[in-house]
């Protein structure tokens, strides 16, 4: 820094003014201490920087490497989310989520002297982890898992009120006879979405179908809709975008209509999920809010403040998969007062 004040004439205070972006820089100058900056190629050194000011400057992000669409979506916008706000960000990733295998990744990040981590935690064994280290530095939760069970904030997009959306949807269009295509049941996510959507075709006085569990793939789907090929439901509702296709996939195949025959509604929102054939009426989750939320509730924690992490709110994207009902079987499916959600398999029959 004393190179580059020397060689633009102007005082080491005021190189630090032009790197910190400060306002009371006149341009003339600031374009002196710019140009000194590239012909002299300096870079800053965080690590002297951090002995000085105490700050790393550093946060890190945990993630167990997904590339299921919402994990691989938070982790690129709470990177762009971190460096909008000033900080450089460290990336561990954790493809084996073993408890001694996190508690490693989140020492690491540690000696590193991040000032706070981001743990992206769609199973409980993550979230865990997190937790036990949440007491020597602050920690934010990305998920979806119980905000009361946890110490660290946990911030997520409301995932049972993006559900409750998809069954309004359905109702209004009519449709009773509706079957669950529920993701992993280790996930949070499917888990919350399968409660919200026995607790919402409840209040709405249905009963639906048993689940079928799929594995978040497009194959899942795909096999749970050809059980359904010989009693065919008058809705589908599929727990994430890639099982919906493969529900619309497998119903092509078998010459059924969509939405004439049966109704199609995914979950996420995903690139492309508007060029299905029929394009998908899904669930958007709104993930660059949730970067930006989660960033400032972080940077609030590392600054000793409180933030409260609400939750993001989701919306419905209505397109061509969905219809009204064809007419319902004789029977019906009223509301039981003992009806709770299945754990079956994707081979799991009728209620």
């Amino acid at each position: 820094m004393s190179d580059v004040a020397r060689l633009a004439g102007v005082s080491h205070q005021t190189v630090s003014r032009v790197l910190n972006g400060h306002p009371n820089v006149r341009p003339a100058t600031r374009d002196r201490v710019q140009a000194a900056i590239r012909e002299l190629g300096y870079r800053r050194n965080s690590a002297a920087r951090a002995l000085v000011t105490r700050r790393s400057g550093a946060i890190g992000i945990v993630t167990t490497g997904s590339m299921q669409f919402g994990p691989a979506t938070t982790l690129a916008v709470l990177e762009q989310s971190a460096r909008a706000a000033g900080y450089f960000v460290t990336v561990a990733m954790a493809p084996d989520p073993t408890p001694e295998v996190l508690t490693g990744v989140l020492d690491s990040l540690m000696d590193q002297a991040v000032e706070g981590v981001v743990v992206i935690a769609p199973v409980e064994q993550v979230a865990r982890a997190a937790q036990a280290v949440s007491a020597q530095l602050p920690v934010l939760l990305i998920s979806a898992a119980d905000a009361d069970a946890f110490e660290p904030p946990v911030l997520h997009v409301d995932q049972a009120a993006g559900v409750h959306l998809v069954v309004e949807h359905l109702t209004g269009l009519g449709h009773r006879d509706v079957v669950h295509v529920a993701g992993p049941p280790e996930w949070f996510d499917a888990q919350v979405r399968q409660r919200a959507w026995w607790e919402a075709l409840a209040g709405a006085g249905l009963v639906p179908r048993a689940d079928l569990v799929g594995d978040w793939s497009a194959a899942s789907g795909y096999a749970a809709a050809q059980e359904l090929l010989t009693d065919l439901p008058q809705a589908v509702f599929a727990s994430n975008d890639q099982m919906a296709l493969g529900v619309l996939h497998a119903f092509a195949e078998a010459g059924v209509g969509v939405p004439e025959q049966v109704s199609v509604v995914g979950f996420d929102d995903v690139v492309g999920s508007d060029h299905y054939i029929p394009p998908l009426t899904t669930v958007q989750q709104d993930f660059v809010t949730l970067g930006r939320r989660a960033i400032e509730v972080l940077v609030a924690q590392i600054a000793g403040a409180e933030e409260v992490a609400e939750p993001v709110t989701p919306s419905l994207v209505v397109r061509a998969s969905t219809g009204p009902a064809r007419e319902a079987a004789p029977a019906g499916r009223e509301a039981a007062p003992q009806a709770r959600p299945s754990t079956g398999t994707a081979s799991a029959g009728r209620q």
